[in-house]
């Protein structure tokens, strides 16, 4: 009434607007003189600088008797260096306002630190001094240790910890470093002492296939003297490692129930290996499981949350990893939907393959990722981040400069063969975990393939 807007206006899905043009900030690649990589990206807005150091001491690269060392040795390296203790050092890096971070994955570690233009200089010198002479002093590891063991025991009582831990078990042959919790187990990690750090650490942490990446407000001329100066001593490769092939357990699908007895829930996981980050298909493969299962409205959740009301939340993704890494389906259902659950899932995945998606699907779902690329590298550390992922999989160098036009040149057709190659309805590996005496029968029923009942590791 009075001229304004009818009620049923807003029913009515408001149009899209146009995508705003953004274009990646120019990145200057040099080499220092120890040979490592250095992407300097000056941004003036702002008088802040973040830097990420990258070196090849990752989890993939550990034998099963030394699972979750990388990740120990990270963790344990904030302890203290040969010229200060962890309280020294904190309370140095909070003197001139920077913060150190530390990250360790399957490829390598990750060193980050964050602070004001005018203090990277001192920065840098703790940064170097925290990787080239750590001293683990021994309450320090005491202390990572006993947190990493009671993160390992925790998610052996946790429903989804332990569903994403049988899945990778399920998904990936034994013995390979993906079929295991990346930060070990209690037999890899309780026996480890400050010596094994120590030696992990004047092995692998070598500057050989790894680079700095630095985002802000320097010259880079500026900063390539500060880094030769703090850096140019750090030589050296990490010790070579035998490759590992990535093979699945097994190609026929499977259900796998982990037995919670009384549980009034059940964690899915479905899944299978699936393909590397250097594969040709990454950007329909982007825009495909976002429309998936990757985003709000993607046919997984529309399907399972907004339609029949079996879970809070649904997603699928590939794990893009520098070998082929899983994909997977997680949720989190009733005991008493989970056979329904299952059913709808795997239902999905076949009419995706054999059916294709639509190209409203494919037009929304890559007009998202173009769109949203912009605000994810809103900081100085987003954009370095990005940066250190140029070293971290060999990425071109303009690979952020073209993003958004490949993914806005992504065809339906293209998503549409690459989903067919990269997920196999058979192959799947069904994971569950809850009461087998209350979800055995109806999974059964859904005669999917052999239902085995497996006891929690």
């Amino acid at each position: 009434e009075g001229g304004g807007m009818s009620p049923l206006d807003r029913f009515r899905q408001p149009k899209s607007g146009s995508i705003r043009k953004f274009d990646f900030p120019d990145v200057e690649r040099r080499t220092l003189s120890n040979g490592l990589d250095l992407r300097v990206c000056k941004l003036s807005r702002l008088p802040l600088v973040s830097t990420n150091l990258f070196f090849r001491a990752g989890e993939s690269q550990l034998v099963e008797s030394r699972a979750g060392l990388a990740v120990l040795t990270g963790d344990a390296l904030e302890g203290g260096t040969q010229k200060r203790s962890g309280t020294e050092l904190a309370e140095t890096l909070e003197g001139i306002g920077a913060r150190l971070g530390v990250t360790t994955g399957w490829e390598g570690t990750s060193v980050s630190m964050s602070c004001l233009a005018d203090r990277l200089e001192p920065a840098l010198t703790l940064l170097a001094e925290a990787v080239l002479e750590p001293a683990f002093p021994e309450d320090e590891v005491d202390r990572a240790r006993e947190q990493q063991l009671a993160a390992i025991r925790q998610r052996a009582m946790d429903p989804a910890a332990l569903a994403s831990m049988e899945a990778s078990r399920r998904y990936f042959v034994a013995g390979i470093p993906y079929a295991r919790p990346q930060d070990g187990s209690e037999e890899s990690i309780a026996p480890v002492k400050r010596e094994l750090l120590s030696d992990y650490a004047e092995s692998c942490y070598r500057p050989e296939g790894g680079g700095l990446s630095v985002a802000g407000d320097l010259d880079p001329d500026e900063i390539e003297i500060m880094a030769n100066h703090r850096l140019a001593a750090w030589t050296g490769a990490p010790p070579a490692v035998e490759d590992f092939q990535v093979d699945p357990v097994t190609r026929e699908r499977r259900v796998w129930v982990v037995h919670r007895e009384g549980s009034v829930q059940s964690e899915v996981r479905i899944g299978h290996v699936g393909t590397d980050r250097a594969t040709p298909d990454y950007f329909s493969l982007s825009v495909g499981n976002l429309l998936f299962g990757g985003s709000f409205t993607s046919r997984l959740n529309l399907n399972l949350r907004e339609e029949n009301g079996f879970t809070y939340g649904i997603r699928s993704r590939f794990g893009f990893r520098s070998r082929p890494g899983p994909f997977s389906v997680s949720t989190s259902v009733g005991t008493d939907v989970t056979a329904p659950a299952v059913g709808e899932i795997v239902k999905e995945l076949v009419q995706l393959v054999e059916g294709g998606p639509t190209e409203e699907e494919v037009a929304a779902a890559r007009d998202y990722a173009a769109g949203v690329f912009g605000l994810q590298l809103e900081t100085a550390g987003q954009i370095a981040s990005r940066i250190s992922q140029l070293v971290v999989y060999g990425l071109p160098d303009d690979y952020y400069h073209t993003y958004r036009d490949r993914l806005r040149a992504v065809t339906t057709d293209e998503v549409a063969a690459a989903m067919s190659v990269h997920i196999r309805p058979q192959e799947v590996q069904v994971v569950v975990v809850g009461d087998a005496g209350e979800i055995v029968a109806p999974l059964e029923s859904l005669d999917l393939g052999p239902v085995e009942v497996v006891a929690a590791p």
